[in-house]
């Protein structure tokens, strides 16, 4: 199969997840290119170009860190390709992480990719349901009450002095558009500096102040979900216990510093799956990451999830090949029924 690999920039992606996906596809014999979300190419009588580069046969490098190199070396081009000699276009960037000067690139992923889906290529996750999910944290709120911390969503710093008193003068506060742990706030009894982190969030948009769990002190567990259901590879799941090794740090996030641990899939996270996954097979959404801590879901990352880099370091598999050999089925599908199943169908068919 072709399959075009929609990432942030080529030049500053680091080897997480994306990349390795990317290398186990190349391994597997398929064509595989890789792209810059500023390399879409509109025509207005033709279908949408990509430039992106090609993954020569010659890299088979087993260090992934090397592998990544030279594709990233000038040696290998840019060219421009027609999007509709693509089997898959798997959008992989995360506009959340964009900088202030790269505004355009939040939303022009998903948007070219919308057009692309409607010329026939397999997107993943589907185009129109990562528009709908967007912002993961108002699309979170969608999901049963029963299974989320209590939050609420507001820019009126009265609206969250109310709501700090109902949660026993204890709450978080984040930016409703934002990831990686970054601008994220525990707000406790004596309100230190509340003025001035209420006006900062609101500069980024909507605040979302959320219950606050005592257990997050122990780390929170990322589980990968797969056609709305836990990645797993040969009988080992990919569920990822984050902890940070500061015990005065609530936040669990591995960019920020926590720690990965293998951990256990325990029948509160089967419930959490059990009532997220039918909602997520309905909506087309491929790969997805959910943060939990003990029997509450935290957030869901359906942009962009991390988290397979640091499987193998804490010995569970790479869960690459199972990934990829997922997309190869519905390349399967595809060919034998043809035009009869939506995007939005395939995304999730096991």
């Amino acid at each position: 199969m072709k399959i075009c690999f929609v990432i942030s920039d080529i030049k500053t992606e680091t080897c997480g997840t994306t990349v390795h996906i990317l290398k186990k596809a190349h391994e597997r014999g398929h064509e595989v290119f890789v792209m810059s979300v500023g390399d879409f190419i509109f025509h207005r009588d033709k279908d949408i170009s990509l430039r992106c580069k090609k993954l020569p046969p010659s890299i088979k490098e087993d260090a992934v860190e090397v592998f990544w190199e030279q594709v990233q070396d000038d040696s290998v081009k840019s060219k421009s390709v027609p999007s509709t000699a693509m089997d898959v276009l798997f959008l992989r960037n995360n506009p959340t992480e964009e900088s202030s000067d790269r505004h355009w690139a939040e939303h022009s992923g998903i948007a070219f990719a919308r057009m692309i889906q409607q010329n026939g290529v397999l997107v993943l996750n589907d185009a129109f349901a990562m528009s709908h999910a967007f912002i993961d944290k108002l699309y979170f709120e969608e999901l049963p009450s029963e299974i989320k911390p209590n939050s609420l969503i507001t820019r009126n710093k009265e609206d969250l002095l109310a709501f700090w008193k109902k949660m026993d003068k204890k709450m978080v506060l984040k930016p409703l558009e934002g990831s990686g742990g970054q601008d994220v706030y525990l707000i406790d009894e004596d309100k230190k500096n509340l003025n001035q982190i209420v006006e900062s969030l609101s500069t980024k948009g909507y605040i979302i102040a959320q219950e606050f769990l005592p257990e997050v002190s122990k780390g929170d567990v990322r589980v990968i979900l797969l056609n709305g259901k836990i990645l797993e590879e040969n009988g080992e799941k990919a569920i990822i216990r984050r902890v940070n090794s500061d015990s005065s740090e609530f936040r669990s996030n591995l960019a920020l510093g926590a720690k990965a641990k293998k951990a256990k899939l325990t029948p509160e996270i089967e419930r959490i799956v059990s009532l997220t996954a039918p909602k997520l097979i309905r909506d087309g959404l491929f790969f997805v990451g959910l943060d939990i801590v003990k029997d509450k879901l935290i957030e869901i990352n359906v942009l962009s999830p991390g988290g397979l880099d640091y499987c193998e370091d804490i010995n569970l598999p790479g869960f690459t090949d199972t990934v990829v050999a997922a997309i190869e089925r519905k390349i399967e599908y595809k060919k034998y029924y043809k035009d009869s199943l939506s995007n939005r169908a395939l995304a999730t068919m096991d």
